[in-house]
């Protein structure tokens, strides 16, 4: 079985990336999953070219230090040639309908007079990227899940229309990670691309930032540590985020500190260590591009030998070639 997940370079890795995703990844993977630098769906809005590259590679390298199987990981623009041409051939096969309604779209392209049309395409091209290393398994959130039924549909098809080449995929509930929400405004979920950072903490921010982050935390006047997400979101947020760390539960924790200020120092100290060998190994590779492109390459060439029987199957059904 073979199990795909991405992760976009639309910013540098956040803590809820890693606690949440990337983490899950070095320790649940198989040997036959596939994970994956989405560089291409980070075009969909305007970018900066060599912020684009840099974060790709800084992403790249933050996967790979976290303990991630680095003949698993490669990034998606490696395979421009291959996804392009499958893109073509299931764009041929979806409907202008099944593109559109898409919620994504609908909802990045409210209120705004022009949005680029990959907005309205990449749903496909992530098809693509699912199809064509025959990914039976997507972990997705909410958010994803009408993508993967989109690829789903698409498979359907062209197994239909052409002759069986494609995996029918579906859609799986990741395994449980750490819900981190933003220091600074707990009723949102930590992000990568938030335009004040205040409340976010990177994989790659040094220690006394981090520290410095945590201790100015949100949390409420109640002056009471317990758990409670409802009543108590940025002190349940703190909990939680201990919890990922130490892998004691949340109530646990809750009764182990007085006050605030000691739960926050606590916190601190215990990402601090989570992410040190992380962004130590991070540098490492950063520091070391020639290393860097080995493993870059080496993804590169697994993924695409994985994949190019049923890229080639795909062409010659649909008539090309």
């Amino acid at each position: 079985m073979v199990r795909l997940s991405a992760i976009t370079p639309s910013g540098q890795v956040q803590l809820g990336n890693y606690l949440g995703a990337v983490r899950q990844w070095a320790v649940d993977g198989g040997e036959e999953d596939i994970y994956f630098i989405s560089d291409l769906h980070a075009m969909t809005t305007s970018h900066n070219p060599s912020r684009l590259r840099a974060l790709t590679r800084e992403q790249l390298a933050v996967v790979i230090a976290s303990g991630v199987d680095p003949r698993s990981v490669s990034v998606q623009s490696d395979l421009v040639r291959e996804l392009g041409a499958l893109t073509w051939v299931l764009e041929c096969t979806c409907t202008y309908g099944e593109a559109a309604r898409m919620v994504q779209f609908k909802e990045k392209s409210v209120g705004r007079s022009s949005v680029r049309l990959s907005l309205l395409t990449y749903p496909v091209l992530m098809a693509s990227d699912i199809l064509l290393q025959g990914a039976h398994e997507v972990p997705v959130g909410d958010d994803q899940k009408q993508h993967v039924e989109l690829a789903r549909a698409l498979a359907r098809r062209f197994n239909g229309t052409y002759g069986e080449v494609f995996a029918v995929p579906r859609a799986v509930v990741p395994p449980t990670g750490a819900r981190v929400r933003d220091l600074a405004d707990p009723t949102r979920k930590m992000d990568k691309t938030a335009k004040d950072a205040a409340g976010t903490v990177f994989v790659l921010d040094p220690p006394d930032l981090v520290r410095r982050k945590i201790r100015r935390a949100v949390t409420d006047d109640r002056a009471e540590v317990r758990y409670a997400p409802e009543e108590q979101p940025g002190v349940a947020n703190l909990l939680e985020i201990l919890s990922a760390c130490t892998g004691k539960e949340p109530q646990e924790l809750a009764g182990a500190h007085a006050t605030y200020d000691d739960l926050k120092e606590v916190v601190a100290e215990a990402v601090v260590e989570e992410l040190r060998p992380i962004r130590e190994r991070t540098r490492e590779l950063l520091d070391d591009p020639a290393e860097l492109d080995r493993v870059r390459a080496h993804g590169a060439e697994r993924t695409r030998d994985r994949c190019r029987h049923r890229l080639d199957a795909a062409l010659r059904v649909s008539g090309l070639g």
